[in-house]
């Protein structure tokens, strides 16, 4: 089966370059109609300029393409539901978002600033509530839309220097999986992409000789299973160097413990049993939990 977005339009923020560039040619490369954002900025999201959304429409155009360029701060609410309205005046339509601005502040957490934390959250988590929002009723009207959020590693597993990052792209897949729910009956499939690629934001981070391995573009395969029609709903798939993975958030079996005067101390004393994988779930919901202390309360009595 052949994956393509024919009739389709797609939104990708923070698509002047990297990973958003890449995921903007690979749907427009299958027959999206894309509407291509950035900020022009730097990647501390200092400075402004149309042109590096602008450069990208004009790669979609010369290969026969049709996309548009937008510069709106997905920061800026009312500018993000001009944008989607621009997409609606070009095409009638949004059927794709990909939340994949952002920008770093990296510092230890002891030394980070606190208008910097403020600020990754805003244009992580905040610029991602802003695009889900704006489009979100025309996506129910329509019956029928694909969000990928861009999670990170960083943010599922941590990493040093990055306390709000970390903090942003978490909260993403909180986002994601509420979303999920309440979007599913409208035809409404939203999901996270946590890339690992050397793009202007992390090839410091790569070894000289894995940057080739470690191109955005392998990472787009992921994306554009998560946006097509046959997307799944509420999955976090993990990409990089042409490997794939999933993450989940998934609940131990737990242990009936009670709530005598000495709790804490038996607590303590088994927390080796409360915390083992063996027989872990990934709950459909967060009622899961209290179904699950359900079930150890009755099997108590």
């Amino acid at each position: 089966m052949t994956i393509d977005f024919n009739g389709r339009v797609a939104i990708v923020t923070g698509a002047g370059g990297g990973l958003g560039r890449q995921h903007a040619l690979a749907l427009a490369a299958r027959g999206a109609r894309v509407l291509v954002n950035d900020l022009g900025g730097s990647v501390d999201g200092s400075g402004g300029s149309v042109s590096a959304a602008q450069a990208v429409v004009d790669e979609i155009r010369a290969s026969g393409g049709e996309a548009l360029a937008n510069s709106a701060s997905v920061t800026d609410f009312s500018a993000v539901q001009a944008m989607v309205q621009q997409a609606l005046d070009a095409w009638g339509r949004v059927d794709i978002l990909v939340n994949n601005a952002g920008i770093l502040r990296d510092k230890s957490f002891a030394k980070m600033d606190l208008a910097d934390f403020r600020l990754v959250l805003d244009v992580h988590l905040m610029g991602a509530v802003h695009c889900c929002k704006a489009v979100w009723p025309h996506m129910i009207a329509q019956q029928y839309g694909r969000i990928v959020m861009t999670t990170s590693s960083s943010g599922l597993y941590g990493n040093f220097g990055q306390s709000n990052y970390s903090a942003a792209k978490l909260a993403l897949v909180g986002l994601m999986q509420t979303l999920s729910i309440e979007g599913e009956r409208h035809g409404i499939r939203v999901n996270s992409l946590a890339p690992t690629a050397a793009t202007r934001m992390t090839e410091s981070l790569f070894p000289a000789d894995m940057l080739s391995a470690f191109d955005a573009s392998a990472v787009v395969p992921a994306m554009l299973v998560l946006a097509s029609d046959g997307a799944p709903n509420r999955t976090t798939l993990c990409a990089g160097a042409g490997g794939f993975e999933a993450a989940h958030i998934t609940l131990t079996r737990g242990e009936f413990i009670g709530n005598g005067p000495d709790a804490p101390e038996q607590l303590a004393a088994r927390l080796a049993e409360v915390t083992d994988r063996s027989g872990e779930t990934v709950p459909v919901s967060g009622v899961a939990q209290g179904a699950n202390e359900m079930r150890l309360a009755r099997g108590a009595v």
